[in-house]
């Protein structure tokens, strides 16, 4: 018995000193931690299609072989720095949700290292179609193609055209625009396409006097209920009331004043009456810049619903394979973006929702501006915010 309890022990001995069959037992040290991922880092700058003007607030990322995403976004002066796992990754560049300018690169992330990316590389594409109406006062085409980008010019009589305006992705709304060359009998059905329009996820950006497009009237607006127009009135009063003179203004929104690299400005409003927003539902509508009173001077929303309209597919969206997710960052901090349609059912695994994370699922943009860009040229920094503006839609 004793034998075999000496016999037992130095079994146990054996596996214990040797348990590789002769081989030098395999040391790992208590001190050892996780493996650490390897990562690099690229840089670059944001630029507008033709290369002449920098890009800020620019979205910037790529996911790694678990979908995890890497995002950070670009400075005042389109600069931005992104961390990422080495290998070979598709960087995304996008700006607003990205359903409407995107542009995407390969490039190779080494570990430890920082790789900068070619200024042709990182050009902000448009891939949305644009169109404009022709106004008074108004002449944001000049923005647009200064950016190096493209609208078509419509008139009134298209936007009476459901067929016609369904082709673009944004409408740029000039002032001065609703009664320009306009036979008023048409403008019930402005209205009802415009409705239709946003609501199947079309973005518009109305100026001024273009306020008559969202709430009513023929040319300006001088009163909280006129008639026609598409945003219930209790949404938005906007009188035209303004006066003439620098306006002191400030930038409410976090993301633009980054994006813009500042924080407060003076509006020249340089013509005699300008439009006053006199009472808005904050519920509905996002304040961007106000006067130094609280009172509102660019707002946006992309709450707007309505019922009865027909399904009607908008711009690039029936040929276009990429999807607007919601994806909540550390911090909570939620980003919309666009994302190739083979990543949605990856993403809404890992807690990714389909849609933007605020607003109604379908809707597109509405921006207004009390202030434009004059015809004569722009007044004040509003040339700069604008483009912002574009850019967002």
């Amino acid at each position: 018995m004793r034998k075999h309890y000496l016999f037992i022990l130095l079994c146990v001995f054996t596996l214990l000193t040797n348990c590789t069959g002769g081989e030098d037992p395999v040391i790992v040290s208590q001190n050892s931690g996780p493996a650490v991922a390897k990562t690099g880092k690229l840089t670059g700058k944001v630029m507008s299609q033709n290369g002449t003007k920098p890009i800020g607030g620019a979205s910037v990322f790529t996911f790694d072989d678990k979908y995890k995403i890497y995002y950070t976004t670009s400075d005042a002066d389109g600069n931005f720095t992104l961390e990422a796992p080495a290998g070979d990754h598709t960087i995304h560049i996008q700006t607003g949700n990205g359903s409407n300018f995107r542009t995407e690169i390969s490039a190779t992330v080494k570990d430890k290292e920082t790789v900068s990316l070619e200024a042709n590389q990182t050009k902000l594409n448009q891939v949305a179609k644009i169109a404009y109406v022709k106004g008074s006062f108004d002449k944001i085409e000049d923005i647009i193609q200064t950016l190096g980008y493209t609208a078509t010019q419509i008139t009134n009589s298209d936007l009476a055209n459901l067929t016609t305006i369904s082709q673009y992705d944004i409408i740029f709304l000039n002032c001065g625009s609703r009664n320009h060359y306009a036979n008023q009998s048409i403008f019930p059905a402005i209205d009802a396409n415009l409705a239709t329009f946003v609501a199947n996820g079309g973005s518009i950006y109305a100026s001024d006097w273009d306020v008559a497009y969202l709430v009513g009237g023929t040319d300006y607006t001088s009163s909280c209920s006129p008639a026609g127009g598409f945003v219930p009135d209790t949404k938005l009063c906007s009188v035209n009331q303004g006066n003439a003179g620098i306006v002191p203004a400030v930038v409410s929104n976090a993301g633009l004043s980054a994006a813009l690299g500042f924080s407060s400005f003076n509006i020249d409003f340089d013509l005699v009456a300008w439009q006053k927003i006199t009472n808005y539902d904050p519920n509905y509508w996002e304040v961007l810049v106000k006067d130094t009173s609280n009172n509102a001077l660019m707002i946006r929303t992309n709450h707007f619903t309505t019922t009865g309209v027909p399904a009607t597919p908008i711009g690039n969206a029936p040929t276009s394979t990429f999807v607007t997710v919601c994806i909540t960052l550390p911090g909570n901090t939620q980003i919309s973006i666009s994302v190739p349609q083979v990543l949605v059912p990856y993403l809404v695994a890992l807690g990714a929702t389909v849609g933007p994370c605020t607003g109604a699922s379908n809707s597109g943009y509405i921006y207004y501006t009390s202030f434009h860009n004059h015809a004569s040229g722009n007044i004040g920094n509003a040339g700069v915010i604008l483009q912002y503006v574009i850019l967002n839609l």
